[in-house]
Protein backbone atom coordinates (compact mmCIF):
# COMPACT_ATOMS: atom_id res chain seq x y z
CA UNK A 1 0.00 0.00 0.00
CA UNK A 2 1.41 3.36 -1.05
CA UNK A 3 0.27 6.24 1.20
CA UNK A 4 1.14 9.86 0.50
CA UNK A 5 0.14 12.55 3.01
CA UNK A 6 0.93 16.24 2.52
CA UNK A 7 0.16 18.87 5.13
CA UNK A 8 -1.40 22.07 3.78
CA UNK A 9 -2.50 25.46 5.12
CA UNK A 10 -5.61 26.08 7.21
CA UNK A 11 -5.37 22.83 9.19
CA UNK A 12 -5.71 20.57 6.14
CA UNK A 13 -3.76 17.62 4.76
CA UNK A 14 -4.03 15.91 1.37
CA UNK A 15 -4.10 12.12 1.46
CA UNK A 16 -3.48 9.98 -1.62
CA UNK A 17 -3.62 6.19 -1.44
CA UNK A 18 -2.70 3.48 -3.96
CA UNK A 19 -3.57 -0.10 -3.01
CA UNK A 20 -1.89 -2.81 -5.14
CA UNK A 21 -3.97 -5.34 -7.04
CA UNK A 22 -3.07 -8.30 -4.82
CA UNK A 23 -4.38 -6.53 -1.69
CA UNK A 24 -7.53 -5.47 -3.52
CA UNK A 25 -8.12 -9.07 -4.67
CA UNK A 26 -7.52 -10.47 -1.17
CA UNK A 27 -9.98 -8.02 0.36
CA UNK A 28 -12.54 -8.68 -2.36
CA UNK A 29 -12.36 -12.40 -1.63
CA UNK A 30 -13.10 -11.69 2.05
CA UNK A 31 -16.10 -9.57 1.10
CA UNK A 32 -17.34 -12.19 -1.36
CA UNK A 33 -16.98 -14.93 1.24
CA UNK A 34 -19.10 -12.94 3.67
CA UNK A 35 -21.79 -12.43 1.00
CA UNK A 36 -21.77 -16.13 0.10
CA UNK A 37 -22.39 -17.12 3.71
CA UNK A 38 -25.30 -14.70 4.18
CA UNK A 39 -26.91 -14.15 0.79
CA UNK A 40 -30.17 -15.91 -0.02
CA UNK A 41 -30.44 -16.98 -3.66
CA UNK A 42 -33.60 -18.79 -4.89
CA UNK A 43 -32.84 -22.43 -5.61
CA UNK A 44 -29.79 -22.60 -3.33
CA UNK A 45 -29.41 -23.31 0.35
CA UNK A 46 -27.80 -20.45 2.39
CA UNK A 47 -24.03 -20.52 1.86
CA UNK A 48 -24.18 -22.97 -1.07
CA UNK A 49 -24.73 -20.61 -4.02
CA UNK A 50 -21.80 -20.39 -6.47
CA UNK A 51 -19.63 -17.29 -6.22
CA UNK A 52 -20.41 -16.33 -9.81
CA UNK A 53 -24.13 -16.30 -9.01
CA UNK A 54 -23.55 -14.18 -5.87
CA UNK A 55 -21.39 -11.72 -7.80
CA UNK A 56 -24.01 -11.34 -10.49
CA UNK A 57 -26.83 -10.81 -7.98
CA UNK A 58 -24.96 -8.53 -5.56
CA UNK A 59 -22.13 -7.10 -7.64
CA UNK A 60 -22.84 -3.45 -6.84
CA UNK A 61 -23.19 -4.09 -3.10
CA UNK A 62 -19.99 -6.15 -3.08
CA UNK A 63 -18.09 -3.33 -4.79
CA UNK A 64 -19.46 -0.76 -2.33
CA UNK A 65 -18.48 -2.91 0.65
CA UNK A 66 -15.03 -3.53 -0.85
CA UNK A 67 -14.40 0.18 -1.39
CA UNK A 68 -15.59 0.98 2.13
CA UNK A 69 -13.19 -1.57 3.65
CA UNK A 70 -10.25 -0.49 1.50
CA UNK A 71 -10.75 3.17 2.35
CA UNK A 72 -11.23 2.48 6.06
CA UNK A 73 -8.13 0.27 6.22
CA UNK A 74 -6.16 2.92 4.38
CA UNK A 75 -7.20 5.63 6.83
CA UNK A 76 -6.15 3.47 9.76
CA UNK A 77 -2.78 2.75 8.15
CA UNK A 78 -2.25 6.44 7.31
CA UNK A 79 -2.92 7.46 10.91
CA UNK A 80 -0.58 4.72 12.16
CA UNK A 81 2.20 5.99 9.90
CA UNK A 82 1.57 9.62 10.93
CA UNK A 83 1.00 9.40 14.67
CA UNK A 84 2.08 13.01 15.17
CA UNK A 85 -1.03 14.22 13.33
CA UNK A 86 -4.25 14.89 15.21
CA UNK A 87 -7.02 14.26 12.68
CA UNK A 88 -10.38 15.82 13.53
CA UNK A 89 -12.32 14.68 10.50
CA UNK A 90 -11.96 13.06 7.09
CA UNK A 91 -13.81 14.51 4.12
CA UNK A 92 -15.51 12.25 1.62
CA UNK A 93 -13.01 10.44 -0.61
CA UNK A 94 -12.59 11.78 -4.14
CA UNK A 95 -11.21 10.37 -7.40
CA UNK A 96 -12.05 6.82 -6.31
CA UNK A 97 -10.78 4.64 -9.18
CA UNK A 98 -10.40 0.90 -9.85
CA UNK A 99 -7.38 0.95 -12.13
CA UNK A 100 -7.02 -1.30 -15.17
CA UNK A 101 -4.22 -3.26 -13.48
CA UNK A 102 -6.51 -4.14 -10.59
CA UNK A 103 -5.13 -1.58 -8.14
CA UNK A 104 -7.35 0.86 -6.29
CA UNK A 105 -6.65 4.59 -5.77
CA UNK A 106 -8.41 7.44 -4.04
CA UNK A 107 -7.77 10.86 -2.54
CA UNK A 108 -9.16 12.52 0.56
CA UNK A 109 -8.73 15.74 2.50
CA UNK A 110 -8.10 15.50 6.23
CA UNK A 111 -9.02 18.20 8.74
CA UNK A 112 -6.29 18.52 11.36
CA UNK A 113 -6.14 20.04 14.81
CA UNK A 114 -4.33 23.38 14.71
CA UNK A 115 -0.69 23.41 15.73
CA UNK A 116 0.31 25.92 18.40
CA UNK A 117 2.52 26.31 21.43
CA UNK A 118 0.56 26.55 24.65
CA UNK A 119 1.15 29.92 26.32
CA UNK A 120 1.87 30.11 30.03
CA UNK A 121 -1.52 29.25 31.47
CA UNK A 122 -0.69 29.03 35.16
CA UNK A 123 -0.73 32.25 37.14
CA UNK A 124 -2.94 34.22 34.73
CA UNK A 125 -3.55 37.64 36.31
CA UNK A 126 -7.19 38.67 36.45
CA UNK A 127 -9.21 41.29 38.33
CA UNK A 128 -12.67 40.89 39.83
CA UNK A 129 -14.75 43.20 42.04
CA UNK A 130 -14.92 42.63 45.77
CA UNK A 131 -18.01 40.78 46.91
CA UNK A 132 -19.00 43.33 49.52
CA UNK A 133 -22.61 44.24 50.19
CA UNK A 134 -22.85 47.87 51.32
CA UNK A 135 -25.53 49.33 53.56
CA UNK A 136 -26.43 51.65 50.69
CA UNK A 137 -27.22 48.71 48.41
CA UNK A 138 -29.35 47.07 51.11
CA UNK A 139 -31.28 50.32 51.53
CA UNK A 140 -31.83 50.53 47.77
CA UNK A 141 -33.30 47.03 47.80
CA UNK A 142 -35.52 47.91 50.76
CA UNK A 143 -36.74 50.93 48.84
CA UNK A 144 -37.67 48.69 45.90
CA UNK A 145 -39.59 46.45 48.28
CA UNK A 146 -41.44 49.49 49.66
CA UNK A 147 -42.52 50.41 46.15
CA UNK A 148 -43.86 46.90 45.58
CA UNK A 149 -46.04 47.26 48.66
CA UNK A 150 -47.04 50.87 47.98
CA UNK A 151 -50.62 52.10 47.87
CA UNK A 152 -51.73 54.39 45.03
CA UNK A 153 -54.33 56.99 45.93
CA UNK A 154 -56.36 58.91 43.38
CA UNK A 155 -55.43 62.61 43.03
CA UNK A 156 -58.54 64.70 42.75
CA UNK A 157 -57.66 68.10 44.26
CA UNK A 158 -54.49 69.10 42.45
CA UNK A 159 -52.56 68.80 39.19
CA UNK A 160 -49.74 66.37 38.45
CA UNK A 161 -46.36 66.85 40.10
CA UNK A 162 -43.00 65.14 39.84
CA UNK A 163 -43.11 61.72 41.47
CA UNK A 164 -46.82 61.20 40.74
CA UNK A 165 -48.08 58.48 38.45
CA UNK A 166 -50.16 59.40 35.43
CA UNK A 167 -52.51 56.97 33.69
CA UNK A 168 -52.66 57.87 30.02
CA UNK A 169 -54.07 56.86 26.66
CA UNK A 170 -51.95 57.86 23.68
CA UNK A 171 -51.37 57.45 19.96
CA UNK A 172 -48.04 58.27 18.31
CA UNK A 173 -47.40 59.60 14.80
CA UNK A 174 -44.45 60.71 12.69
CA UNK A 175 -45.17 63.25 9.94
CA UNK A 176 -48.84 62.54 10.45
CA UNK A 177 -48.47 58.79 9.90
CA UNK A 178 -49.03 56.16 12.62
CA UNK A 179 -45.74 55.18 14.26
CA UNK A 180 -46.08 51.52 13.26
CA UNK A 181 -46.70 52.51 9.64
CA UNK A 182 -43.35 54.30 9.60
CA UNK A 183 -41.40 51.94 11.87
CA UNK A 184 -42.97 48.63 10.92
CA UNK A 185 -44.31 45.79 13.04
CA UNK A 186 -41.59 46.29 15.66
CA UNK A 187 -42.98 49.76 16.44
CA UNK A 188 -46.57 48.57 16.95
CA UNK A 189 -46.40 48.24 20.78
CA UNK A 190 -45.29 51.88 20.99
CA UNK A 191 -47.74 53.25 18.43
CA UNK A 192 -50.70 53.40 20.82
CA UNK A 193 -51.68 52.42 24.33
CA UNK A 194 -54.57 52.69 26.76
CA UNK A 195 -54.42 52.79 30.54
CA UNK A 196 -50.62 53.15 30.49
CA UNK A 197 -49.11 53.95 33.89
CA UNK A 198 -46.09 56.25 33.84
CA UNK A 199 -44.18 57.81 36.71
CA UNK A 200 -43.51 61.49 36.25
CA UNK A 201 -39.73 61.55 36.52
CA UNK A 202 -36.84 62.56 34.31
CA UNK A 203 -35.80 59.13 33.01
CA UNK A 204 -39.28 57.73 32.31
CA UNK A 205 -40.34 56.91 28.73
CA UNK A 206 -38.54 59.52 26.53
CA UNK A 207 -36.55 62.56 27.66
CA UNK A 208 -38.89 65.48 28.24
CA UNK A 209 -42.07 63.41 27.88
CA UNK A 210 -43.11 63.34 31.53
CA UNK A 211 -42.13 66.98 32.08
CA UNK A 212 -44.98 67.85 29.72
CA UNK A 213 -47.40 66.03 32.03
CA UNK A 214 -46.56 68.25 35.03
CA UNK A 215 -49.52 70.48 35.74
CA UNK A 216 -52.07 68.30 33.93
CA UNK A 217 -55.26 67.03 35.53
CA UNK A 218 -57.56 64.10 34.89
CA UNK A 219 -59.23 64.27 31.45
CA UNK A 220 -56.69 66.79 30.11
CA UNK A 221 -55.51 66.24 26.53
CA UNK A 222 -52.32 67.51 24.93
CA UNK A 223 -49.74 66.84 22.25
CA UNK A 224 -46.21 65.95 23.33
CA UNK A 225 -43.36 66.09 20.84
CA UNK A 226 -40.21 64.07 21.45
CA UNK A 227 -37.12 63.38 19.38
CA UNK A 228 -36.41 59.66 19.44
CA UNK A 229 -32.87 59.00 20.74
CA UNK A 230 -29.98 57.97 18.47
CA UNK A 231 -29.79 54.59 20.22
CA UNK A 232 -33.49 53.82 19.71
CA UNK A 233 -33.91 50.06 19.04
CA UNK A 234 -35.66 50.68 15.70
CA UNK A 235 -32.87 52.13 13.59
CA UNK A 236 -35.06 53.77 10.96
CA UNK A 237 -36.84 55.85 13.64
CA UNK A 238 -33.70 57.17 15.31
CA UNK A 239 -33.59 60.99 15.74
CA UNK A 240 -37.03 61.39 14.17
CA UNK A 241 -39.65 63.58 15.84
CA UNK A 242 -42.66 61.70 17.17
CA UNK A 243 -45.90 63.37 18.19
CA UNK A 244 -47.89 61.75 21.01
CA UNK A 245 -51.57 62.62 21.34
CA UNK A 246 -52.11 62.06 25.06
CA UNK A 247 -55.18 61.95 27.27
CA UNK A 248 -54.73 61.83 31.03
CA UNK A 249 -57.32 59.38 32.34
CA UNK A 250 -56.13 59.39 35.94
CA UNK A 251 -53.51 60.56 38.43
CA UNK A 252 -52.14 58.57 41.35
CA UNK A 253 -50.01 59.48 44.36
CA UNK A 254 -47.71 56.78 45.67
CA UNK A 255 -47.94 56.13 49.41
CA UNK A 256 -45.02 54.07 50.67
CA UNK A 257 -45.24 51.94 53.83
CA UNK A 258 -43.07 52.76 56.82
CA UNK A 259 -39.82 50.82 57.10
CA UNK A 260 -40.54 48.99 60.33
CA UNK A 261 -41.16 45.50 61.71
CA UNK A 262 -44.81 45.62 60.61
CA UNK A 263 -43.67 46.15 57.03
CA UNK A 264 -41.11 43.34 57.42
CA UNK A 265 -43.80 40.90 58.56
CA UNK A 266 -45.76 41.59 55.36
CA UNK A 267 -42.75 40.48 53.35
CA UNK A 268 -41.90 37.46 55.50
CA UNK A 269 -44.29 36.61 58.35
CA UNK A 270 -42.56 36.56 61.73
CA UNK A 271 -39.50 38.49 60.52
CA UNK A 272 -38.22 41.83 61.79
CA UNK A 273 -36.79 44.61 59.66
CA UNK A 274 -33.26 43.57 60.63
CA UNK A 275 -34.11 40.00 59.59
CA UNK A 276 -35.22 41.25 56.19
CA UNK A 277 -32.01 43.26 55.80
CA UNK A 278 -30.03 40.11 56.56
CA UNK A 279 -31.99 38.10 53.98
CA UNK A 280 -31.42 40.83 51.39
CA UNK A 281 -27.68 40.88 52.14
CA UNK A 282 -27.45 37.09 51.85
CA UNK A 283 -29.33 37.05 48.56
CA UNK A 284 -27.22 39.83 47.05
CA UNK A 285 -24.00 38.22 48.24
CA UNK A 286 -25.03 34.90 46.70
CA UNK A 287 -25.80 36.52 43.35
CA UNK A 288 -22.60 38.54 43.47
CA UNK A 289 -20.52 35.42 44.07
CA UNK A 290 -22.16 33.73 41.09
CA UNK A 291 -21.50 36.78 38.91
CA UNK A 292 -17.89 36.95 40.08
CA UNK A 293 -17.35 33.27 39.28
CA UNK A 294 -18.64 33.96 35.76
CA UNK A 295 -16.30 36.97 35.55
CA UNK A 296 -13.37 34.76 36.54
CA UNK A 297 -14.20 32.28 33.77
CA UNK A 298 -14.54 35.02 31.15
CA UNK A 299 -11.35 36.71 32.35
CA UNK A 300 -9.07 33.64 32.30
CA UNK A 301 -10.39 32.56 28.90
CA UNK A 302 -9.89 36.06 27.50
CA UNK A 303 -6.31 36.13 28.84
CA UNK A 304 -5.64 32.70 27.37
CA UNK A 305 -6.99 33.71 23.95
CA UNK A 306 -5.00 36.95 23.93
CA UNK A 307 -1.75 35.10 24.63
CA UNK A 308 -1.69 33.07 21.41
CA UNK A 309 -3.19 33.14 17.93
CA UNK A 310 -3.49 30.34 15.40
CA UNK A 311 -5.60 29.21 12.47
CA UNK A 312 -8.63 27.05 13.10
CA UNK A 313 -10.10 24.57 10.59
CA UNK A 314 -12.08 26.46 7.95
CA UNK A 315 -14.96 23.96 7.91
CA UNK A 316 -15.30 24.13 11.68
CA UNK A 317 -15.12 27.93 11.56
CA UNK A 318 -17.84 28.15 8.91
CA UNK A 319 -20.16 25.87 10.89
CA UNK A 320 -19.50 27.67 14.18
CA UNK A 321 -19.94 31.08 12.54
CA UNK A 322 -23.34 30.05 11.19
CA UNK A 323 -24.35 28.79 14.63
CA UNK A 324 -23.22 32.03 16.28
CA UNK A 325 -25.03 34.11 13.65
CA UNK A 326 -28.24 32.14 14.16
CA UNK A 327 -27.98 32.71 17.92
CA UNK A 328 -27.40 36.45 17.43
CA UNK A 329 -30.40 36.70 15.10
CA UNK A 330 -32.59 34.94 17.68
CA UNK A 331 -31.37 37.39 20.34
CA UNK A 332 -32.23 40.37 18.15
CA UNK A 333 -35.66 38.96 17.28
CA UNK A 334 -36.41 38.50 20.98
CA UNK A 335 -35.54 42.17 21.44
CA UNK A 336 -38.07 43.03 18.74
CA UNK A 337 -35.89 43.48 15.65
CA UNK A 338 -37.78 43.27 12.35
CA UNK A 339 -36.83 41.15 9.36
CA UNK A 340 -35.86 44.33 7.50
CA UNK A 341 -33.51 45.35 10.32
CA UNK A 342 -31.92 41.90 10.37
CA UNK A 343 -31.37 41.88 6.62
CA UNK A 344 -29.88 45.39 6.73
CA UNK A 345 -27.41 44.34 9.42
CA UNK A 346 -26.66 40.89 7.99
CA UNK A 347 -23.06 41.72 7.08
CA UNK A 348 -22.29 43.16 10.51
CA UNK A 349 -23.92 40.17 12.22
CA UNK A 350 -21.81 37.67 10.29
CA UNK A 351 -18.66 39.67 10.95
CA UNK A 352 -19.34 39.66 14.69
CA UNK A 353 -20.35 36.01 14.55
CA UNK A 354 -17.05 35.16 12.86
CA UNK A 355 -15.08 36.78 15.68
CA UNK A 356 -17.13 34.93 18.30
CA UNK A 357 -16.76 31.67 16.40
CA UNK A 358 -12.98 31.87 16.14
CA UNK A 359 -12.61 32.74 19.83
CA UNK A 360 -14.91 29.88 20.78
CA UNK A 361 -12.98 27.35 18.68
CA UNK A 362 -9.64 28.66 19.90
CA UNK A 363 -10.82 28.31 23.48
CA UNK A 364 -11.90 24.71 22.89
CA UNK A 365 -8.55 23.74 21.33
CA UNK A 366 -6.62 25.47 24.11
CA UNK A 367 -8.66 23.82 26.86
CA UNK A 368 -8.28 20.43 25.19
CA UNK A 369 -4.49 20.82 25.12
CA UNK A 370 -4.37 22.04 28.73
CA UNK A 371 -6.44 19.05 29.84
CA UNK A 372 -4.00 16.81 27.99
CA UNK A 373 -0.96 18.50 29.52
CA UNK A 374 -2.39 18.30 33.05
CA UNK A 375 -3.74 14.76 32.54
CA UNK A 376 -7.29 15.85 33.38
CA UNK A 377 -10.06 13.37 32.68
CA UNK A 378 -13.75 12.77 33.26
CA UNK A 379 -14.78 9.57 35.02
CA UNK A 380 -17.65 7.51 33.61
CA UNK A 381 -19.41 7.84 36.97
CA UNK A 382 -19.32 11.65 36.61
CA UNK A 383 -20.82 11.44 33.14
CA UNK A 384 -23.54 9.12 34.43
CA UNK A 385 -24.31 11.54 37.27
CA UNK A 386 -24.63 14.42 34.79
CA UNK A 387 -26.84 12.38 32.46
CA UNK A 388 -29.02 11.35 35.43
CA UNK A 389 -29.64 14.99 36.31
CA UNK A 390 -30.42 15.81 32.67
CA UNK A 391 -32.81 12.85 32.43
CA UNK A 392 -34.69 14.01 35.52
CA UNK A 393 -34.95 17.52 34.11
CA UNK A 394 -36.29 16.08 30.85
CA UNK A 395 -38.58 13.74 32.83
CA UNK A 396 -37.25 10.69 30.99
CA UNK A 397 -35.91 7.31 32.21
CA UNK A 398 -32.14 7.41 32.65
CA UNK A 399 -31.42 4.30 30.53
CA UNK A 400 -33.61 5.47 27.67
CA UNK A 401 -32.17 8.97 27.83
CA UNK A 402 -28.63 7.57 27.77
CA UNK A 403 -29.41 5.55 24.64
CA UNK A 404 -30.92 8.65 23.05
CA UNK A 405 -27.75 10.64 23.75
CA UNK A 406 -25.56 7.86 22.34
CA UNK A 407 -27.71 7.56 19.24
CA UNK A 408 -27.59 11.31 18.58
CA UNK A 409 -23.86 11.54 19.30
CA UNK A 410 -24.46 13.99 22.17
CA UNK A 411 -22.91 11.83 24.89
CA UNK A 412 -19.41 12.60 23.64
CA UNK A 413 -20.22 16.32 23.69
CA UNK A 414 -21.33 16.07 27.31
CA UNK A 415 -18.06 14.41 28.30
CA UNK A 416 -16.07 16.97 26.30
CA UNK A 417 -17.88 19.91 27.93
CA UNK A 418 -17.26 18.40 31.37
CA UNK A 419 -13.56 18.13 30.50
CA UNK A 420 -13.57 21.79 29.43
CA UNK A 421 -15.11 22.62 32.80
CA UNK A 422 -12.30 20.81 34.59
CA UNK A 423 -9.69 22.68 32.56
CA UNK A 424 -11.37 26.02 33.37
CA UNK A 425 -11.47 25.12 37.08
CA UNK A 426 -7.75 24.34 36.85
CA UNK A 427 -7.02 27.73 35.25
CA UNK A 428 -8.97 29.61 37.94
CA UNK A 429 -7.40 27.57 40.73
CA UNK A 430 -3.93 28.52 39.47
CA UNK A 431 -4.75 32.10 38.48
CA UNK A 432 -3.57 35.21 40.31
CA UNK A 433 -6.81 36.91 41.25
CA UNK A 434 -6.88 40.52 42.42
CA UNK A 435 -9.99 41.93 44.04
CA UNK A 436 -10.66 45.56 43.19
CA UNK A 437 -13.12 48.21 44.32
CA UNK A 438 -15.77 48.55 41.66
CA UNK A 439 -19.18 50.21 41.48
CA UNK A 440 -21.29 47.04 41.32
CA UNK A 441 -24.44 48.57 42.70
CA UNK A 442 -26.33 48.25 39.44
CA UNK A 443 -25.88 44.48 39.28
CA UNK A 444 -26.48 44.11 43.01
CA UNK A 445 -29.80 45.87 42.98
CA UNK A 446 -31.30 44.00 40.04
CA UNK A 447 -34.39 42.10 41.08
Amino acid sequence: MNISLEKKEKCLAALRVEIPAELVTAERNKVLKAFVSKARIPGFRPGKAPKAVIEKAHGQSITQELESRLIQNSFQQALKENEDLSVLNVKNPENVVHQADGSFTFEAELILSPEFDLPEYKGLEIEVPKSEVSDEVIEQNLEQLRQRFADYNDIEDRSAEKGDLAIIDYTATIDGKPLDEVGGEQAKPLASNEGYWIRIEDEAFFPGFTDALIGTKKDDEKEIKVTLPNDFPIEKLREMEAVFAVKVTGLKAEVLPELDDEFASKIEPGKTLEDIKGLIATDIESRMKQQIEEMKINAVLAKLNEAVDFEVPADFLASETQGQADAMVREEMQKGASQDDLEANQEAVFEAAGVRAKNSLKTNFLLTEIAKQEKLSVANSDVLARVTVMAKQAKKPVKGFMKELQRDGRLGNIRQNMLFGKAIDFLIEHATIKEIDSPAEESQTEQ
